[in-house]
This record gives C-alpha cells, sequence and structure tokens, in this order.
C-alpha cells in the first residue's frame, strides 16, 4: 500500500515539474533569443535527465552497476518508443531539418560511442567517461553557437515573457519537482518489483527506466497540449543524448562500472541501437518530416514487445 501511494505522489510531483520545468524554458528561449529546440535539447534535457544521473551514481557507488547501466539503456528505449510513441499519438509532430543535420545524427554517435566503449570488455572506465563528457561539452557548445535558425512558434500569444526570477524559481521548482517526484516512483516501484522477486537487470530496464522517463513524458506531454511541440522532441533526443553522455560519462568518472548481467550486452544495448536507428525513416517514411500517430502505434508495439522478452 505504502509503494502505491510513493507511485501516486510521484506522478503528481513530476506532472507539476514538467509544467514548471516548461514555462522556464519557454520564457528562457524569449529573454535569450535562443530557438525552443536549443532550449528542449539543453536546459530541459538535463534537467529530465537528473533523476537518472542520481540513479546511476548512487547505484554505482554502492555496487549495483546492472542498475546504473540498465537504467539508461533501458530509459532511452522508453524515451522512444514510450515517451515519443504516446507524444506522437496525441498530436502529430513536424520534425524540424536540425533533426537530421544534427539532433539525430548526434544521438546516433552517443549510442555507438557508449557501444563501442562497452561492448567488447563489459567496463566503463574513468577516461572513457572523460571522453563522453568532452563530446557532450562540444555538441552543447555547437548548439548554441550554430543552431540559431528561427523555430516556428505554432502559439505566439501562449509565450509569456518571466522577470528573471520568476524564471529562475520555475527552473528550481521543475527540476526539484522531477528528480523527487523521480524518487518516490522508484521507491515505490522497485519495492513493488523486489516484492515479486524480480531481478536487479530486468527491474533496471523496465521499472526504474519507465520511473525515470516520466520526467521527459511529463514535459513532453506537457508541451504538446501548450502546442510547443519543438520543445517536445528536442527534449527527447536531448534527454537520449545527455543519458549516454552527461549519466554514464560523470557516473564512469566516479566509479567505473562493470557489466554483471551479459544480457544488457547481448540484448538490451542492441534493443537501444535498433529503436534509436528506427526513428529515421520513421521521419521521412511515408511522410517525409513527419511523425504521426501510425509511427507512435509502431514504436509503442515495438516497447511492449522489448518489455514483454525482457520480463519473460
Amino acid at each position: 500500500m505504502l509503494n502505491i501511494l510513493f507511485i501516486v505522489l510521484g506522478l503528481v510531483l513530476l506532472i507539476l515539474g514538467g509544467n514548471w520545468l516548461l514555462k522556464a524554458a519557454v520564457a528562457m528561449s524569449l529573454k535569450l533569443n535562443i530557438p525552443k529546440i536549443v532550449i528542449g535539447m539543453t536546459v530541459v534535457s538535463f534537467a529530465t535527465s537528473a533523476p537518472e544521473l542520481i540513479v546511476s551514481v548512487n547505484a554505482a557507488l554502492e555496487g549495483f552497476p546492472d542498475l546504473a547501466l540498465g537504467n539508461v539503456v533501458g530509459s532511452n528505449i522508453a524515451n522512444l518508443g514510450l515517451v515519443l510513441a504516446i507524444t506522437v499519438i496525441l498530436g502529430s509532430i513536424e520534425v524540424r531539418k536540425s533533426f537530421y543535420t544534427t539532433d539525430w545524427p548526434v544521438m546516433m554517435l552517443a549510442s555507438l560511442l557508449f557501444f563501442g566503449f562497452i561492448y567488447f570488455d563489459g567496463e566503463l572506465q574513468r577516461y572513457e567517461g572523460l571522453v563522453m563528457v568532452v563530446v557532450l561539452f562540444v555538441f552543447l557548445v555547437y548548439l548554441l553557437r550554430f543552431q540559431k535558425t528561427a523555430v516556428l512558434d505554432e502559439l505566439p500569444e501562449d509565450d509569456v515573457p518571466l522577470p528573471l526570477y520568476k524564471m529562475l524559481l520555475f527552473l528550481g521548482l521543475g527540476g526539484l519537482g522531477l528528480w523527487g517526484g523521480s524518487e518516490l516512483l522508484i521507491k515505490g516501484a522497485v519495492g513493488m518489483a523486489t516484492f515479486y522477486g524480480v531481478s536487479e537487470r530486468v527491474i533496471a530496464v523496465t521499472v526504474v527506466s519507465i520511473g525515470t522517463s516520466i520526467p521527459e513524458l511529463a514535459a513532453s506531454v506537457i508541451a504538446v497540449i501548450k502546442k510547443e511541440k519543438a520543445i517536445s522532441l528536442g527534449n527527447l533526443i536531448g534527454s537520449n543524448i545527455f543519458n549516454l553522455l552527461a549519466v554514464l560519462g560523470i557516473t564512469s568518472m566516479i566509479s567505473t562500472i562493470k557489466v554483471l548481467d551479459q544480457r544488457l550486452l547481448t540484448n538490451d544495448i542492441f534493443w537501444m541501437l535498433g529503436i534509436s536507428f528506427s526513428i529515421l525513416p520513421l521521419v521521412f517514411l511515408p511522410k517525409g518530416l513527419r511523425l504521426g500517430w501510425r509511427d507512435g502505434l509502431l514504436l509503442l508495439a515495438i516497447y511492449v514487445l522489448f518489455v514483454y522478452l525482457t520480463i519473460t
């Protein structure tokens, strides 16, 4: 009963946090005259990746490397197979040119870099973590310096400039709401999963990863409802990049991560690469630069199959 209460409270905090964070992100893009897609891929992505960072660092330090790795791999699969699926089922997304010129290629580069570092020796070393963080830094500098093209605003009257103190307050409250909500949700979900005797890796790539992906879902659904779709897509791609380069990069710099359950390398990591790659053809087929409800249903079906095969 207590675990169910943790889950409900966690969801409420996550929805509130997503709303506050979105307000701050929109206000920041107005104040700094930065495209919303860039704000979505930096500020929002970092705040919604904070739960993964906290969970992974704690798990690695406490001697649960599979929880640290499974959390990130599972979250990246959930971000595209669950969060993006639900987002585009609720409302189709017109995809910007920057998706295939910058965002998707960087996500695939981050995915392949992680694969190359961990697949052959089953370890993520400190120096490899440093390389990942440096790649992230270079990407962010590129975004902020060169990707300043205008993004079409579908509902400009909804853009309310905020004074700096309010913007920082919403940013802080949003980050705290997402972090606190995720903590409660994970505590409740892991408590329930442990009660039923499920393994650490299975908990990580299903229950924990879904829990830590709820912030992305909350932020993206709210963005779609408010017609801020540039933020919702940028947020998801950005979160996957942050999960790999920042979360695993920082975690492995603190403590070397060693794979215990080999199914992370023989199964889960290939699901992550596969679903990440599949977004590109889905964006171009059948209509160019668009994700619709059919794409959402396909992604959701892939995710359900992944969860089913992981649990059974």
